[in-house]
């Protein structure tokens, strides 16, 4: 059986590597929440996950920075009232990297378990 993307290891590009073109992460952004997740100029992912509240939205940027530092592969985080939205890319190569796609999938897995609307 086949493994999802949030479960497969975030592993580190080396700067000899390429971004990945849009025919490379074609198959990747499928497996995200297409609802929450863009990619931006085949530079990077940008997402914006919806909360009930401040709190709720605090919380899961909380455990998303929790992510970050576990993996040591940190987005930009912006948090506003009942709304967050990551950009992520992999600045060592200066675009999207499989690890990206790794990471947004399990930040889809954390937003499941809030009750957002």
């Amino acid at each position: 059986m086949a493994s999802t993307l949030a479960d497969r290891e975030c592993e580190a590009c080396t700067s000899s590597e390429d971004p990945l073109s849009a025919d490379e992460y074609a198959e990747y952004i499928e497996e995200l929440d297409d609802d929450v997740w863009t990619v931006v100029d085949d530079h990077h992912l940008e997402g914006t996950y919806e909360f009930e509240d401040f709190r709720e939205a605090l919380e899961f940027t909380t455990e998303v920075g929790e992510l970050a530092e576990e993996e040591w592969h940190h987005p930009d985080i912006h948090l506003r009232w009942g709304e967050v939205t990551i950009e992520m890319w992999t600045h060592k190569i200066d675009g999207l990297h499989e690890t990206d796609f790794v990471m947004a999938a399990r930040m889809d897995r954390i937003y499941e378990g809030f009750d957002a609307e």
